[in-house]
């Protein structure tokens, strides 16, 4: 694993359309697919979006899409190299954000 995707980028690709779509695929295109790994982390961030989504539905249309959302999640991350939030992990975020570092706006940079 060379590149960890983060929830921004798991969700340009879920909606596979716009420029950032665009700009990452290529990118990725770039490299072979076991250079990518997401986190638990993210798994987590996107299925509290889908269940907020789910909670907030207001039509039964709304209510599918929630699901679907879910289930997209789930089948996804089933078959990618899912990273654990663990010991090692925690002292790198608490380096990162000792050196003041704002962990949350670390991106993969799409130009290059």
């Amino acid at each position: 694993m060379k590149y960890l995707l983060d929830t921004d980028h798991i969700s340009f690709l879920q909606r596979s359309s716009g420029s950032e779509f665009t700009c990452l695929t290529a990118r990725m295109k770039q490299h072979l697919p076991t250079d990518f790994a997401l986190s638990v982390v993210s798994f987590h961030e996107q299925v509290l979006g889908a269940h907020n989504f789910i909670n907030r539905a207001g039509t039964n249309l709304d209510m599918i899409r929630g699901y679907a959302l879910l289930l997209e999640t789930l089948l996804g991350f089933a078959t990618a190299p899912v990273l654990p939030f663990d010991g090692r992990a925690i002292a790198i975020f608490d380096e990162l954000r000792g050196q003041q570092v704002r962990v949350s706006t670390i991106e993969f940079n799409l130009r290059g």
